[in-house]
């Protein structure tokens, strides 16, 4: 049988907050997928009759709710998101049936086949977030790539966005006309950051503002 090409994967960013996740198993994949979702403000609820340690905690602090038992039908009622992380594949092929069903977007860990969607490797800074993916083909390769980004990519860019919406408004606010190009022109990444870095915020900000104002002229 010839390996079939993985599909070219749309590319989003899912708005989560506050919206019903269930994850299937309570073993250390499950985990990792409920901290990431926590991370992104998702109101997670776990399905699976033994639970490590780790997600007996969070339980505990009342950051998750959990069904102690196995998997059923209707365990997805109103879930936005959907993941299947035991190691029983019927049971991941069930809640990919009920998902279907449902309209609940699912991914089933180790089995891009069964799944809408794949997590990508990512890395956060404040309202910038950069996520690689191999359409996974190589989770290690992904990681690997995010790893080098994080270098580069420091906690200045995380001041920097918070800079650029303030600038924006300011720009609005006195009436300068930029356009996108406008934008990517004056956008000097490398002086900025430093500038950041060095915690020259009001310079940063200046120039910017001169820099589009010239651009204007």
């Amino acid at each position: 049988m010839k390996n079939r090409e993985p599909p070219a994967y749309y590319p989003i960013f899912l708005n989560i907050s506050g919206k019903k996740c269930v994850v299937v198993g309570g073993g250390a994949v499950a985990l990792r997928k409920v901290k990431t979702l926590l991370e992104h403000g998702a109101r997670v609820e776990v399905v699976s009759p033994d639970l490590c340690p780790e997600l007996s905690q969070l339980v505990a602090s009342g950051q998750i709710r959990v069904l102690p038992r196995s998997y059923r039908a209707g365990d997805l009622e109103d879930a936005v998101i959907a993941i299947a992380a035991t190691n029983d594949s019927q049971t991941n092929l069930e809640v990919v049936k009920e998902a279907r069903e449902k309209a609940v977007l699912v991914n089933v860990v180790d089995d891009t086949e069964s799944s809408d969607f794949i997590a990508p490797s990512y890395l956060r800074r404040g309202d910038v977030t950069i996520a690689v993916s191999t359409g996974g083909r190589s989770p290690a390769l992904s990681r690997k790539i995010r790893t080098r980004l994080e270098k580069d990519f420091g906690e200045e860019y995380a001041s920097l966005a918070r800079l650029l919406a303030e600038v924006r408004t300011e720009v609005k606010r006195q009436g300068i006309k930029v356009n996108g190009d406008d934008w990517q022109e004056t956008l000097d990444l490398g002086l900025l950051s430093d500038l950041l870095k060095q915690g020259n915020r009001e310079k940063a900000r200046a120039v910017l503002l001169n820099n589009l104002k010239t651009r204007q002229g």
